[in-house]
């Protein structure tokens, strides 16, 4: 998979960035804070989510812009190109598919494309930073090897922390000679319990008698304490009786007094309603008889000042046609000003047509078309005329100037032909100075042939060497593994186990057969031969160096080398005279554009005029002046136009205002044939008085509305008042006032009886005793007597219970001798228990052996299926870092870590090795598990400065490692400009805050 270009709508400092046409080995160059960890936890959050904000990672929302998200679009090897967007959403964000073969989808359709890889497993395999080398500095030395082999395993140091993990649990909880772990001190309690245990069991008996007895003793002192309880509520209950008694009494008295006077129906408060709508009803019906005769007085004062209505209704038409006078004079001197302009509307015209020279009338004027469009058309002729006769004259400029041009270069090109050597006496000199060259060549390929011997020669010692280490490293094992078959044969035979014995000696035969295999002498015959036919084409090389002539032919090169410069500089001359050439024709080639351009224009010029109706002549020279003078023709009739309709306009309203003015005369005044200024002012006066006699009427109209609205008032309150009284007379069921009272009477007795009994009530609410109970109270005579009784019983039964409390305590005290040590029930518990706690304890300590014995079986498997091939391409990356310093990586026999072999076959453990040399060997292992283990998922490897505690050459040697992953994408990030030499510029994109840039190197 391949990252094309990325687009961050959002993400940390990072707001509206796009990054496209990302290479195969990309490099990010910037600062601290420059937004590389943005980047990279960006291509994290797209492929796999982004944190939610359970988790400790960083969520890189960003703070001035509410987009949150971006798209990344990749190269998968087997579905193609897509995109992935994803944006701020549900917790870890809204994600998008699309393909480019038009499939759309969400969350599965990524997971297909990422392998079902989660976002731990991609940055422990294919993602680099400093973390993992700096590990390596803290670490102690026996831990060292244990962690390359986890990251071999996992990318990660996960699994050598959980070897440790497990391992310090187990200790925690077990040791076999310790006292503090946990199963061991529980082992040794549960022992000592045991001992306490068998001395109680021997006093058991005899205590299960004692107990046997003292229950008995608490269940009869129980029933003696309920005998006293209930003698003692008896009591209670006797003085609450004595205290309630006269209460008791007085309710029964009051409820049958209540029960005598009966229902008594009486409105509410009726006595005081009663006398309150006596004290109203006078005052009412004398102000009734007032308010009638104030209203016949006003009705009189109405009749005398009635005003004219008529005049009033045109009230308004009358003050509008007032105010309508004084503009009379305004009117007479707007129409001199428009008979005056009329005058030079008409002199305007008649020079316009004489400039124009048309006989037009004002019809025809209006006739000729001068919209927009035809307007545009002649401006753009206009334009284009005046632009060709400028073009004309800068064509003919720049043809005289290439026309000279062109002829200095033919005459240059015809010197530079006399200059050059002729054919013949050229190839002459080139085979002369080729004999030297060829001497030199012979030279040189000696020389290359030499090293090339040389190095054979040194792989060849190399491999006889190795195979004479293996030849002995191969016979110490066969006969070690003769030595454990012939073992198992004289096992076999000794115990008559004839498995054992048959594959003893087939495993001795298969030996023997494979030892005399190894004897066999290494074919390294081809090598040999190789380095045969090497010699002896050196042989050649140097006979024909001997046999051949020495010139000094240093002129020759000097005049061969100044002929090709002539040569060269009469091509480029050629190559100008082309190109001039060139120039020449594309200026003829605009002289025709123009010709037909302006004849074009002439074309549109004709037919503009003719629609204009001016002659052609004219509108060759004074097209566009022309048509203003339309324009402006047109424009002077329309408004000489509306002149003449604002002087009939004038007229009219002028003989409008002196009519209505007559006609209102003629109504309203009693004066006749007054002038115009003297009528106005007439009905403007006589208008003011209708108005104050308006005014007069509409206040004692008003005060009249408002007696008559009093006065009905009134009479319905009284009337109200009358009601009322005689409703309380038929509610008491009364026929005279006085009936009335007496029944107010007896209703206040009642309501007094009503709340004595509420009183009592209220004091036996809260009384111990229920009321159901007390009528079987009420015949006891003396409670006193009975209250005494009660008291001498509990007496008798206390002496009791006292006697039997000592006999209690004498049995519990011969209880507590017998329980010196625990009762023998307390320490068989304590012991079950302490047994739990050591099986729960043992459980835990199982559970944790058992996850260390599949952890082992999960690491040898390990080393026995998938290691080999991933050590062996990690071999050959170390063996590229260290110039092949280090070329082998043996496991651990047991357990985990690593050997390495050095170049003379030493081994050293990863902590025996220098840091760097740790570092690089880390580096190996790391990029071998990404291309091995998960070569079927090739996905981006992203590398943060990992490698900056790096010499130079280990740099660039490791740099060099990186170009060479070509399924993988290599992503580079990094702040150190002097690592940026070893990239090609096209490949280095600088970030700063905010944006992205392409890099440039500094000259």
């Amino acid at each position: 998979m391949k990252i094309i270009e990325m687009h961050i709508y959002g993400y940390g400092q990072l707001e509206n960035v796009k990054i496209t046409d990302l290479a195969d080995f990309q490099v990010f160059y910037g600062e601290n804070e420059a937004g590389k960890s943005t980047i990279m936890a960006f291509i994290h959050g797209i492929l796999f989510g982004f944190p939610t904000k359970q988790q400790s990672d960083l969520r890189y929302e960003p703070k001035h812009s509410t987009k949150y998200g971006g798209k990344i679009r990749i190269y998968h090897e087997e579905h193609g190109y897509a995109v992935i967007e994803r944006i701020k959403g549900k917790a870890s964000g809204d994600v998008k598919v699309v393909m480019d073969s038009g499939t759309i989808g969400g969350e599965e359709l990524l997971k297909k494309l990422l392998g079902d890889f989660n976002k731990g497993l991609f940055q422990a395999i294919f993602s680099f930073n400093l973390h993992g080398l700096q590990n390596i500095h803290q670490m102690k030395a026996e831990e060292i090897g244990k962690f390359l082999f986890s990251a071999g395993a996992l990318g990660t140091e996960q699994l050598s922390k959980a070897e440790t993990i497990l391992q310090k649990e187990l200790e925690a909880r077990f040791k076999p000679s310790g006292k503090k772990p946990v199963l061991n001190d529980r082992l040794q309690a549960l022992h000592e319990i045991n001992g306490e245990l068998k001395k109680a069991a021997a006093k058991n008996k005899e205590y299960e008698s004692l107990i046997t007895k003292k229950e008995m003793l608490q269940q009869e002192m129980e029933a003696i304490i309920d005998s006293l309880q209930k003698i003692g509520e008896k009591v209670e209950k006797l003085h609450e009786w004595k205290r309630i008694e006269p209460i008791v009494k007085e309710e029964k008295w009051t409820k049958k007094e209540l029960k005598q006077l009966g229902e008594i129906e009486f409105p509410a408060r009726g006595i005081e309603r009663m006398e309150r709508l006596n004290q109203l009803i006078h005052p009412y019906h004398a102000e009734v008889i007032s308010i009638g005769e104030r209203i016949e007085n006003l009705k009189k004062e109405l009749e005398a000042i009635e005003p004219n209505l008529s005049l009033l209704e045109n009230e308004s038409a009358i003050l509008t046609l007032l105010d309508q006078v004084p503009i009379m004079e305004q009117l007479r001197l707007e129409k001199q000003q428009c008979e005056a302009k009329l005058l030079v509307y008409e002199d305007q015209l008649a020079i316009t047509k004489e400039k124009l020279h048309l006989s037009l009338d004002e019809e025809a004027i209006f006739a000729i078309n001068t919209n927009i469009y035809i307007k545009n058309q002649v401006e753009v002729v206009s334009r284009k005329k005046q632009k060709l006769e400028e073009v004309k004259e800068e064509l003919e400029e720049r043809y005289r100037d290439e026309k000279n041009t062109l002829e200095e270069i033919e005459k240059d090109v015809r010197f530079a032909e006399s200059q050059v050597l002729p054919k013949q006496e050229r190839l002459l000199l080139e085979e002369q100075v080729g004999t030297e060259n060829d001497k030199r060549g012979l030279e040189g390929e000696l020389k290359t042939l030499e090293e090339k011997i040389n190095l054979y020669q040194q792989a060849y010692e190399r491999d006889l060497a190795a195979t004479t280490s293996m030849k002995k490293q191969k016979r110490l094992q066969f006969f070690l593994f003769e030595f454990i078959f012939f073992g198992l044969i004289a096992y076999g035979l000794f115990t008559k186990q004839w498995v054992l014995l048959f594959l003893g000696v087939m495993g001795c035969i298969i030996i023997a057969i494979f030892m005399v295999k190894s004897k066999k002498p290494l074919e390294n015959g081809e090598m040999k031969q190789t380095l045969n036919g090497l010699r002896e084409k050196e042989i050649l090389l140097k006979q024909k160096l001997q046999s051949a002539e020495y010139l000094d032919i240093t002129k020759l090169e000097n005049k061969l080398m100044q002929d090709n410069q002539r040569r060269e500089e009469l091509q480029m001359l050629k190559m100008k005279l082309k190109q001039q050439h060139s120039q020449f024709e594309k200026i003829v080639a605009k002289f025709e554009e123009w010709e037909v351009d302006s004849a074009q224009n002439k074309e549109k010029q004709l037919s503009i005029s003719q629609e204009l109706k001016i002659p052609e002549y004219i509108a060759a020279s004074f097209l566009q002046e022309a048509f203003e003078f339309i324009e402006q023709s047109k424009s002077i009739y329309r408004e000489k136009n509306q002149l003449l309709v604002r002087l009939g306009q004038i007229n009219q309203q002028r003989a409008k205002i002196v009519e209505d003015l007559t006609s209102f005369e003629k109504r309203f005044l009693q004066e006749k044939g007054l002038d115009l200024h003297n009528t106005a002012y007439l009905l403007r006066n006589k208008l003011k008085e209708e108005h104050e006699k308006q005014i007069k009427s509409q206040e004692r109209l008003g005060k009249l509305a408002d007696l008559k609205a009093d006065l009905k008032q009134k009479s319905q309150e009284l009337k109200l008042l009358q009601t009322e009284h005689i409703s309380l007379l038929q509610a008491a069921k009364a026929v005279t006032e006085q009936q009335f009272y007496k029944m107010g009477e007896e209703v206040e007795k009642k309501e007094k009886l009503l709340e004595r009994l509420n009183h009592l009530q209220s004091q036996l609410q809260y009384s111990l005793l229920p009321e159901h109970v007390w009528e079987s109270y009420l015949p006891i005579h003396d409670s006193e007597e009975l209250i005494m009784e009660c008291n001498l019983e509990a007496q008798h039964l206390q002496a009791k219970l006292k006697k039997l409390q000592e006999e209690h305590a004498s049995i519990r005290y011969e209880i507590q001798i017998l329980e010196e040590g625990g009762m023998y029930s307390d320490i068989l518990h304590h012991y079950k228990q302490k047994k739990f706690e050591l099986e729960e304890t043992a459980k835990e300590w199982s559970v944790y052996s058992l996850a260390q014995e599949i952890l082992l079986q999960t690491i040898d498997k390990y080393k026995n299926v998938h290691l080999p091939r991933m050590l062996s391409k990690a071999e050959e990356y170390m063996s590229f870092l260290t110039n092949g310093s280090y070329h082998k990586i043996h496991p651990q026999k047991s357990g985990s870590g690593f050997l390495v072999e050095g170049k003379d076959h030493t081994l050293f453990e990863a902590n025996e090795l220098s840091q760097a040399t740790t570092e690089q060997l880390y580096v190996s292992i790391r990029l071998a598990l990404a291309t091995t283990l998960y070569e079927n998922y090739p996905f981006p490897i992203i590398i943060d400065d990992s490698f900056v505690n790096f010499d130079a050459k280990r740099t660039h040697k490791v740099i060099e490692l990186l170009k060479r992953l070509e399924r993988n994408q290599i992503l580079f990030f990094t702040c150190h400009s002097h690592l940026l030499q070893h990239f090609r510029r096209e490949n280095i994109l600088s970030l700063e805050k905010g944006a992205v840039l392409d890099y440039l190197i500094e000259k």
